[in-house]
């Protein structure tokens, strides 16, 4: 019996567990795309390929598995890249499948004949090409678990027009053993580490463990608030690492964060890279005199940490907290760490307290705070809420907690805009049964607003929230070049797309305006909330860049 190229795509996805793909239709991929939904994989179109990156890549981190999205040749995998980029900086498993010019006319002007590979290449874990159809279950089986061993990130794999029309005898393809999630490696640390960590933990007075979204990957959630409460230690995440442990818990003191760092005198870094994020674990930021102890997958993560460790250990998340809790039983008792937490607590509930008289503003214009609480209050403790922006962004950070494991996501490492209404698409899809709210700027929610149209379409009912303060950022002297948009009616372009619409200039009228749209949500219809919010609102975050020296 003979199988195109095309035919061995779609069974080597459905094969290896794929029940969900991302895409804009185009040649030579059309032939993919039929045979995937042939065989009754669920194939989401969206509006711009970059969005069928990013929602693959939400997919991804809430069901800890590889997302997976297709372009059509030349400027449809072009358009994959910044999707896949910002997969990359994130560290998410995502299958990127292109359909490129016929291999057998390479070099000779071919329609859309571009060098892909060579395009995703520094965006990727890996990048290839298929030359020859039977070898497509081979190398979808290699892309795979390329993404998903050590630190996970998105791969690429070329498809060539002519490999996929090539028609070949199916006893002549070799079909490897399906990707099976349990087998992933997990390297553990030795026992003299695990050795030299407790006693360091021992000696300590002030620990913190500041954790990322390796914790996700390796399924260390449950095995990392154990650790955390048998310690007795106060933990942070980065915002990629959120809701690891919901952040209610009485070991969390989010907004003592920066005592915390200035005064720990041992930092546990678990799971997550030392980068601008958390100012490369660097003073001033850090206490300079703190021992650092740094547990990552990735040897190179370990070879490249900024400043000096005391300890650095290759080893999986999970693997490492269960030795870690095992061996501190007799050793680490609670009580030891109480005058820490004491200090931490008091530092935090004062900026708590502090914190709540901003957020109930009555100003009008709104400011985005009393948005961010109204959102707070009102959302459901199993929310997902994906947040995209920068003043929105930031605001959102400092007080909408998350409860749930990957239960947030947001513009990510890269800092991209535009990925808040495809992340909304890729966590519907992936859990239809929890609510999911995408928090966004106005400037960002622009780039893919087209995407409403995919949440409308594909029967994904996302409440969408708009801080409208008529451009990309805060600027109290609206100085910078570029920054005016105007104040659009996006509620208005909603319900053209056959959606909830409401439009908000009144702090009081958020609360209604988010119940009615909730309301179209849950009976099916994907909402937009658009809110008037002042313009010359600026929040508070620590410098990420430094231009001048």
């Amino acid at each position: 019996m003979g199988l195109t190229g095309s035919d061995l795509v779609a069974r080597a996805l459905q094969r290896q567990g794929v029940d969900t793909f991302f895409y804009l239709m185009g040649a030579p991929m059309l032939s993919v795309e039929s045979a995937a939904l042939a065989l009754g994989l669920r194939g989401i179109d969206v509006r711009h390929e970059q969005a069928a990156a990013m929602a693959a890549h939400a997919y991804a981190r809430l069901l800890n598995r590889p997302g997976v999205c297709m372009a059509a040749s030349g400027p449809g995998t072009a358009n994959l890249v910044t999707g896949v980029a910002h997969a990359w900086a994130d560290g998410t498993p995502l299958i990127a499948l292109g359909g490129s010019a016929p291999a057998n006319e390479s070099g000779h002007g071919t329609f859309q004949e571009i060098d892909q590979v060579a395009m995703m290449v520094p965006c990727t874990k890996w990048a290839g090409r298929v030359y020859e159809a039977r070898r497509i279950p081979e190398m979808i089986d290699r892309a795979i678990r390329a993404a998903t061993s050590g630190k996970p990130g998105p791969v690429y794999l070329d498809l060539p027009g002519d490999v996929l029309f090539t028609e070949v005898d199916e006893a002549t393809v070799v079909w490897p053993a399906p990707w099976d999630p349990a087998a992933r490696p997990r390297p553990v640390a030795g026992a003299a580490e695990i050795e030299a960590f407790v006693a360091m933990l021992a000696a300590a007075k002030r620990p913190v463990v500041v954790s990322g979204s390796g914790i996700f990957w390796s399924d260390a959630e449950t095995a990392f608030q154990r650790f955390v409460e048998v310690a007795g230690m106060p933990f942070y995440t980065t915002p990629q690492g959120r809701g690891a442990i919901a952040e209610d818990h009485p070991l969390a003191y989010l907004r003592a964060r920066s005592v915390a760092f200035a005064e720990a005198d041992l930092i546990l870094v678990l799971g997550t890279r030392m980068n601008y994020v958390i100012g490369h674990a660097l003073p001033p930021r850090f206490n300079a005199d703190a021992r650092l102890i740094r547990v990552d997958i990735d040897a190179d993560e370990i070879a490249a940490s900024p400043r000096r460790l005391d300890l650095g250990v290759v080893a999986d998340a999970r693997s490492f907290l269960e030795q870690a809790t095992a061996a501190m039983q007799g050793r680490v008792g609670t009580d030891a760490f109480a005058a820490w937490r004491e200090r931490l607590r008091g530092r935090n509930d004062g900026k708590a307290a502090e914190q709540e008289a901003a957020l109930g503003s009555d100003a009008v214009p709104i400011h985005p705070l009393r948005l961010c609480r109204e959102l707070r209050d009102f959302l459901p403790r199993e929310a997902i809420l994906c947040v995209d922006g920068q003043e929105i962004l930031n605001y959102a950070r400092q007080t909408i907690p998350t409860f749930l494991p990957r239960h947030r996501l947001n513009s990510g490492v890269f800092g991209t805009m535009g990925v808040g209404m495809p992340l909304g698409l890729g966590a519907k899809a992936a859990c239809p049964g929890q609510p999911v709210v995408v928090l966004h700027g106005d400037g960002s929610f622009g780039i893919n607003a087209m995407e409403f149209d995919t949440a409308v379409r594909h029967r994904l009912p996302v409440l969408v929230v708009i801080s409208l303060n008529g451009g990309w950022t805060g600027d109290p002297k609206r100085e910078r070049p570029g920054r005016e948009l105007g104040y659009t009616r996006y509620d208005l372009i909603a319900e053209a797309l056959g959606g909830h619409g409401a439009f908000v200039e009144t702090p009081d009228a958020i609360r209604p305006a988010l119940e009615r749209a909730m309301r179209a949500v849950e009976a099916g219809t994907p909402g937009l909330v658009n809110v008037v919010t002042d313009w010359r609102a600026r929040a508070s975050t620590a410098a990420f860049t430094r231009y001048v020296t």
